[in-house]
């Protein structure tokens, strides 16, 4: 016996697994159109899920870089509608900021998601002592500051 449910999960499967190859040997001229045409999938989740990994394997190596702010603008016009890709995107921005040595605010960082705030303390990207020691005493949660804890000792900072 079989439902539509269980036929129609291995395509949606099959898609996710086209979307991320895809995504992966896109060429920087056209990622925003293949962005934009997989958000327009029926299923929004998986469509989201799978962007969002793309934009999580791409801001590691463009952080630092200078073309993290045009590609940063780009995307957001294309996303703007996705809650959660708008948001990985900010934080993403967020992290950027703090490894840059650019202002933040502490609100910032503790109103962060559990996500950012693991993502930050555990990360090698050089966030700075100041939102590290921040994060060691108000993350939200105990993996994140006892990851920041662990960098600052890494660093030889004080805690």
């Amino acid at each position: 016996m079989t439902t539509p449910h269980l036929d129609e999960e291995p395509a949606k499967h099959r898609r996710f697994t086209r979307y991320l190859q895809a995504l992966e040997a896109v060429a920087e001229t056209d990622e925003v159109a293949l962005v934009a045409a997989i958000l327009r999938d029926q299923d929004t989740t998986m469509a989201d899920s799978a962007v969002g990994r793309h934009l999580d394997r791409l801001a590691p190596d463009l952080l630092t870089d200078a073309k993290f702010t045009t590609w940063a603008q780009t995307l957001t016009e294309v996303i703007a509608d996705r809650d959660f890709l708008t948001l990985r995107l900010r934080e993403w921005t967020l992290l950027r900021t703090i490894a840059l040595g650019e202002p933040w605010t502490a609100e910032e960082l503790t109103g962060a998601t559990d996500w950012f705030q693991h993502m930050a303390a555990a990360t090698q990207i050089a966030p700075s002592p100041e939102a590290l020691r921040l994060l060691a005493e108000r993350g939200r949660t105990r993996r994140a500051r006892n990851a920041a804890s662990q960098q600052l000792r890494h660093r030889g900072q004080p805690i």
